[in-house]
């Protein structure tokens, strides 16, 4: 979880689509070999989906028609349909998750699948091709922001920052689904399917009671704009994401997948959203069972397929029930006349549009263009290779003293190894997670260095109620170096659990601090866990030289960070979220705002509004080297907006719809920095790009990132890095009704201690204009004169 390289992400997206060859025959449609189809309109792969799919809607009875509206999707023998699952996960590689109804089975030829730091990467197709799949609809990403830090599903996100979560989005839809930065490259195909969830301002699960079933989240008009849903944008307009899920809580009320607004008219009307829409599970019947919203189950029928606007034909809600309440009440809410057969059909057209799109009416699998991948490609030393280089690139170091890292391999000859999470291959995968190829835990990868090793669990678990700090503190003594790894795990953090504070559990505490005190030399600390922990502590203890961050890096995990530890990669990942102090837990979870009120003492949350004390800022990272930077001077240093007159201007400020988009693709400037790698080891760095306004006030963020890329430089190597400032986009912020506008002004662009200035003008600088009239006269005398010499000069000569 580390501001990522997005050439790195869509690699790892598109190249883990991997397949094998069948051994069990994977279901299908439209058997070549079976006469009947062939006469089947829909079958036929030379007409438009939209007709293939109208044809074979028209010959569903009214059951069967109910009978896909769900996750598991009934068979329909009669015209050769196979049954379909539409719930499979695969969050940073192919899950499973036991106890429930997934397309996904690990009980054949595939047993495992290559487990990627978490939240990146993902394997997919094979395990359809080898029949061990009913399906090839995968919900994920997960791309809500990580807005509060107890959050127990903040883990499976990119983190708190709607910029990098949106490229994150863009990167992982385009490489799961097969597409490509240039886009389109397969057309309507799809590899496999993506879904963006949980739209939108989703990030309560289970807190002091509260549960996400019945939260009824108070979110601002402006909130919304400028920070829970410009991911979901990104992802449906950019990232051509063919599936979206609703999600559980209510917004201002009203239940997300019956929500008018969120999902006709915003994700399909102003985004063009072209897919289908499911509900988390059982987000259906929660509607009418938990929330109250509705007097009958017919009418939550009514509402989610219609979102809310039942009286309205032909208005596109949800499409697809996680659960089974569609299938039970939806015959009755037709005979309500609460639903029309309209509703349905229109429901089914993007779901068999989606089923289509993925070649499954298209005759068998294996000979159709994603048929032929082997099955070497599964758990391949490619992508082995690529899970590791994740890993090493998602580390950060936090904290490094006197430089006590990296390790000398010659100096060291024993190490201590005291922790919980030391020896567990299950918490380096977090959730959602398959069975890893080969996981090596940080033990193991440890003892690949040092042969001489101690270990000590120092907690019997994670949650450390009973610690045997006595028992570990045996093994420091004579040892070289002490490797602490401790931190959370599922336990502590997971989906229906938030934690309750942000300290670690337990005696965990009083466990690394007496370690640390006893040992011969500051020990090293490191750290597994999704969401941030208040370790003020060892920030502050000398005896605590270096602290190292690794979130829930995969099956590689383990060696990565031995590979840090003793310098054979120079760590350069950054923090995709802010570290915040155990005091901010005194601050209700259910606390939507993201901006400050300091009149009540609320500091506001993320980097962008959070005005309080931090353990680690967004962005924090150290390196075994140094880096330094220089602007490139701008082409412009003013970015003049005044193609058209503003009621706003008057108010200092400008809409972004009033710009129009040829303005505002007009004003984007490129932006070059000059990045010197001023030590003497090798590194790989974040070039991180923010922007933030002279004028502070008026509910604007304090700063905000508005591009990243990532430079691997030898010691003493510099290179310039280019990057794109968009005024409409990136100096932007939403007012109070939602509206997006550019405040006139002048505005700071930064790259760690260096600055640049731009200005935001709305009309043209009076004072310019006049210098350009006055530079007309002396141009006008010069011709003048040029021209009476040459005129003088022909007349002497002729």
């Amino acid at each position: 979880m580390k501001l990522l390289n997005l050439s790195l992400l869509i690699h790892l997206c598109s190249l883990l689509l991997v397949s094998t060859q069948p051994t069990d025959q994977p279901p299908f449609s439209c058997d070549s070999t079976d006469p009947l189809t062939k006469s089947y309109k829909f079958c036929k792969t030379t007409l438009p989906i939209n007709r293939r799919v109208e044809d074979l809607v028209s010959r569903l009875t009214l059951d069967e028609k109910i009978s896909q509206l769900i996750n598991t999707a009934a068979a329909i023998p009669r015209l050769g349909i196979p049954g379909y699952e539409w719930w499979s996960e695969a969050l940073h590689g192919v899950a499973f998750v036991a106890n429930i109804s997934q397309g996904i089975r690990f009980n054949g030829t595939i047993r495992s699948a290559t487990s990627f730091p978490q939240a990146i990467g993902i394997e997919a197709r094979g395990v359809y091709n080898a029949g061990q799949a009913r399906g090839m609809t995968f919900w994920t990403p997960n791309i809500n922001i990580f807005r509060d830090p107890r959050w127990g599903r903040g883990q499976e996100t990119p983190g708190e920052d709607p910029l990098v979560t949106g490229k994150y989005a863009v990167s992982f839809v385009r490489g799961i689904q097969g597409d490509s930065f240039e886009g389109g490259k397969l057309g309507e195909s799809l590899q496999v399917s993506a879904c963006c969830k949980h739209f939108t301002a989703y990030d309560l699960d289970n807190w002091k009671g509260i549960n996400r079933f019945v939260f009824d989240a108070n979110v601002t008009l402006q909130d919304l704009a400028d920070t829970y849903q410009p991911p979901f944008q990104s992802c449906i307009e950019k990232g051509k994401a063919s599936g979206v899920m609703c999600a559980y809580n209510r917004i201002n009320g009203v239940p997300n997948c019956a929500d008018y607004n969120l999902l006709s008219k915003t994700a399909r009307g102003q985004w063009g959203f072209n897919g289908y829409i499911t509900s988390d599970c059982d987000a259906v019947s929660i509607i009418y069972d938990e929330q109250g919203y509705v007097k009958e189950p017919e009418d939550a029928v009514a509402d989610v397929l219609t979102a809310g606007n039942n009286s309205w034909r032909f208005v596109s809600g949800m499409d697809l029930d996680c659960g089974e309440y569609l299938k039970n009440y939806t015959g009755s809410a037709i005979e309500k006349k609460k639903v029309a057969v309209s509703d349905i059909d229109r429901a089914l057209h993007n779901l068999f549009s989606i089923r289509m799109r993925l070649g499954l009416f298209n005759g068998n699998p294996a000979k159709q263009p994603f048929g032929n991948i082997g099955s070497d490609q599964v758990c391949s030393q490619e992508h082995l290779n690529l899970a590791l280089e994740a890993a090493r690139n998602g580390i950060v170091l936090l904290k490094n003293d006197n430089r006590l890292l990296p390790l000398a391999k010659t100096e060291i000859t024993s190490l201590a190894v005291i922790g919980p999470n030391a020896n567990s291959s299950e918490t380096l995968v977090g959730n959602y997670a398959g069975p890893p190829c080969n996981p090596v835990t940080p033990l193991q990868g440890l003892q690949s260095y040092v042969k001489n090793i101690n270990y000590h669990p120092g907690c019997s678990t994670v949650n450390c109620s009973s610690d045997l700090t006595d028992e570990a503190m045996k093994i420091v003594k004579g040892t070289d170096q002490v490797v602490l790894v401790m931190g959370l795990d599922q336990t502590q953090e997971r989906e229906a659990h938030d934690r309750v504070d942000l300290v670690l559990p337990g005696h965990q505490q009083k466990l690394v601090t007496s370690i640390a005190s006893a040992a011969n030399k500051p020990v090293i600390l490191v750290l597994l866990c999704g969401g941030p922990v208040d370790i003020t502590f060892a920030k502050n203890d000398q005896n605590i030289g270096s602290i190292i961050w690794a979130g829930y890096p995969g099956e590689a995990g383990g060696r990565a960070l031995a590979e840090i530890i003793f310098g054979d990669h120079n760590p350069g990942g950054r923090l995709p979220i802010t570290w915040y102090p155990q005091n901010l837990t005194k601050i209700p979870m259910t606390d939507m705002r993201m901006r400050p009120e300091p009149s009540s003492g609320y500091p506001g949350r993320t980097y962008r509004f959070y005005q309080g004390l931090k353990v680690f800022e967004f962005g924090y990272g150290l390196s075994y080297t140094n880096y330094s930077y220089e602007f490139l001077p701008l082409t412009k240093e003013k970015v003049y907006l005044n193609n058209q007159s503003s009621d706003k201007i008057a108010l200092g400020y400008k809409s972004v719809s009033e710009m129009g988009t040829e303005l505002c693709e007009k004003s984007k400037l490129p932006v070059t920095v000059r990045v010197e790698n001023d030590g003497e080891m090798d590194g790989k760095h974040a070039v991180l790009l923010f922007v933030r306004q002279a004028k502070t006030g008026n509910e604007r963020p304090i700063k905000q990132l508005v591009g990243f890329n990532n430079v691997d430089l030898k010691a003493g190597e510099k290179a310039e890095i280019k990057l794109e400032l968009s005024p409409c986009e990136h100096l932007s912020s939403a007012e109070g009704d939602g509206q997006m506008v550019v405040d006139e002004g002048s505005y700071f662009l930064s790259i760690g201690d260096k600055e640049s200035e731009i200005t935001v003008v709305f009309s043209e600088d009076t004072s310019d204009a006049a210098a350009s009239k006055l530079m007309i006269l002396p141009r006008i005398l010069i011709f003048f004169y040029i021209y009476s010499f040459i005129h003088s000069f022909l007349c002497i000569l002729f």
